[in-house]
């Protein structure tokens, strides 16, 4: 027995009675077919109804390949009476009925306005969306598209659903025909202005999508995709974004048609702060580097830079470049430098004309922080140990420096 789709001729009925044909159990889930339903299944790029049977939750609805059948999976337990009560979730269920009635406005508008046809359609719980068969569209004929959407929605157009056979289809004025197996296309006709065959549920008059506004394009090879948002979802993207605005006109001090202007002028003058200050930590750099070999023990020709900073007074990024810029700026230096405290750090370098083995001298400090970590060439090296104070970090380093002084002999 085929369960009867009482959502193809009335999308607005919630409560409903029928009784049960069929119990089907998978996966330690269990789900029933009826003999009619207005629970919408999965499918053509709409997603499911949800609600209740009896005091029982529908969480899913889908549409077994075998023979189409109708099967309403349940939340818990099972339904042990044939007879039962469906009632569908109305918030989510006219929700689906905004948006896919809006694509069908928003399909044809871009149709009538840029010829592009719609090659893609796909609605969930987050976002709506329609893959256009053009990627050259301008933004004025975006811009018309979607002026014309809200026109049709604002006239309140009605929409009737109609029967057709394959036959009868080829000679309507469909923006497309599907295949079809056997039996009849189900047609959703707005008043003068789409027709198409479609099985999902959709409202009764173009006014109760509300509105339409596109919200996001993007490029996909070769095709267009459209976000946008019809009816609730519209309403909510603009209270989300009103209040961004709002909030940004309060904290700059400016109107809305200049918090643009006012943004990119404060991108530009922060972009100009930072090439300003990364100047002044290259000057700081050098001098600090220079003072460091300055005062620097030196052991014949060469020098060798010994020191322990803070964790607050350098991070990783600025000891290796300190490191860098002491032996790349004097010859025969090597530099041992390292950071203490929550985590520990060692960084060892030397002058290409220096003597050492950076890499051998790092494993020997790391021992004495207990860790096995880091590596590195023979001309530098770094590793990073467990947290530890300045003195146990400069007993490290000093383990590695009197090794290194053994070598120099």
């Amino acid at each position: 027995m085929e369960t009867k789709r009482l959502y193809y001729s009335d999308s607005y009925t919630t409560r409903f009675k029928a009784n049960i044909i069929e119990r089907v159990e998978a996966n330690g889930r269990h789900a029933v077919i009826l003999d009619q339903t207005f629970f919408y299944p999965t499918s053509g790029g709409q997603p499911h109804d949800t609600g209740r049977l009896n005091d029982t939750a529908v969480t899913n609805v889908t549409i077994r390949e075998a023979d189409g059948a109708i099967l309403h999976w349940l939340g818990k337990g099972e339904i042990w009476f044939d007879a039962v009560v469906g009632e569908i979730d109305w918030t989510r269920r006219f929700d689906h009925m905004q948006q896919h009635t809006g694509q069908h406005i928003l399909s044809q508008a871009f149709l009538q306005t840029a010829e592009a046809e719609t090659i893609g359609f796909h609605l969930s719980d987050n976002s709506v969306t329609i893959d256009l068969n053009s990627l050259d569209l301008q933004s004025e004929q975006i811009e018309q598209a979607e002026f014309l959407a809200n026109q049709v929605i604002w006239q309140n157009r009605r929409i009737k659903v109609r029967w057709a056979t394959a036959e009868q289809a080829q000679k309507l004025p469909l923006r497309k025909i599907p295949p079809v197996r056997e039996g009849k296309l189900r047609l959703i006709e707005i008043d003068k202005f789409d027709l198409t065959a479609c099985g999902g549920t959709h409202t009764a008059a173009t006014g109760s999508v509300g509105q339409i506004k596109i919200l996001k394009l993007e490029r996909r090879r070769d095709k267009l995709r459209v976000e946008f948002a019809c009816g609730q979802r519209a309403l909510q993207d603009y209270r989300l974004k009103n209040s961004i605005v709002n909030n940004l006109t309060a904290q700059l001090t400016t109107g809305a048609p200049e918090i643009l202007a006012t943004v990119t002028k404060m991108q530009a003058e922060a972009k100009e702060n930072r090439r300003l200050i990364k100047r002044q930590q290259n000057v700081l750099l050098k001098m600090q580097a220079q003072e460091l070999w300055d005062t620097a023990v030196k052991h014949g020709s060469v020098t060798l830079v010994n020191h322990v900073f803070r964790d607050d007074e350098l991070d990783l990024g600025q000891l290796r470049a300190l490191s860098s810029q002491i032996t790349r700026q004097n010859s025969q230096t090597i530099a041992l430098l390292g950071i203490a405290g929550k985590k520990s750090f060692l960084m060892f370098n030397r002058s290409s004309d220096a003597p050492g083995e950076m890499n051998q001298l790092l494993k020997v400090a790391m021992q004495a922080l207990g860790s096995d970590a880091g590596g590195g060439s023979a001309v530098t090296a770094q590793g990073g140990g467990p947290a530890a104070g300045l003195e146990k970090v400069r007993q490290a380093i000093n383990r590695a420096e009197k090794l290194l002084r053994g070598s120099l002999k």
